[in-house]
């Protein structure tokens, strides 16, 4: 039972279209070109419903844990300033990148909880996502999450290579959860969280997450920031 709950998956409403299309090329491409496109576009339109999946996680709710906003890959881990447009000053702040590629969930879940201070959308390239200058060239929206703490968050979704659209859900003064849905990119690209001074990562470069589940950082602890090795 769990094996095929866990293939049947809700569908972010933003795939719906996505999936059609792809569905009805299928058709057209079979009856013109014959069975060997018709089979190639069962594939596509499987991936496409692979890639819109939006299951559900399991938060962690303890205050202060920090969780990843993406699934996808550590790919960067860096000092770095917020962008000019949230507002946040020149200084530096440690920058945890989420890298998600074309088989990732694409959906995005807020970090912390806290309450939205400020959104910006700024258009750009579409450079590869993995690309540390991605973060400073590429399309972009961004938004301050503040904790009730008063500890302030940076988080920002970048378009990619083959990525055309950033859908945000989050607006100035809304309230999120730790693990709420937020928006979601399509089709590959990144995911930035600007951590506040004294706050250090607790996963490291090449590290796999899960979006609403893996804990990448804990305002609450004096653990150092973690090493790790490939064994």
């Amino acid at each position: 039972m769990d094996a095929i709950t866990s293939l049947f998956v809700p569908i972010h409403k933003e795939g719906h279209k996505f999936i059609l299309i792809f569905a009805l090329a299928t058709v057209l491409a079979y009856y013109f070109l014959g069975p060997f496109a018709g089979w190639v576009g069962i594939v596509l339109t499987s991936w496409c419903v692979y890639f819109f999946r939006d299951p559900d996680r399991l938060t962690p709710t303890r205050e202060g844990l920090v969780i990843s906003p993406a699934d996808g890959v550590v790919n960067l881990i860096m000092q770095a300033a917020p962008p000019a447009e949230l507002g946040m000053g020149e200084e530096t702040r440690t920058r945890i990148s989420v890298f998600m590629n074309v088989f990732n969930c694409h959906v995005n879940r807020s970090p912390i909880a806290g309450k939205v201070l400020a959104t910006a959308y700024r258009p750009g390239l579409f450079l590869s996502a993995d690309l540390d200058k991605a973060s400073d060239d590429n399309e972009r929206f961004s938004m301050i999450v503040e904790t009730n703490k008063g500890q302030t968050f940076g988080v920002v979704q970048i378009a990619g290579l083959v990525a055309r659209r950033i859908i945000s859900y989050s607006e100035e003064g809304q309230t999120l959860e730790t693990g709420e849905r937020f928006g979601i990119i399509r089709f590959g690209s990144r995911v930035d969280i600007y951590l506040p001074d004294g706050v250090v990562p607790l996963v490291s470069v090449g590290q796999k997450t899960i979006a609403g589940e893996t804990v990448i950082a804990d305002t609450e602890s004096n653990e150092p920031a973690r090493e790790a090795a490939i064994r």
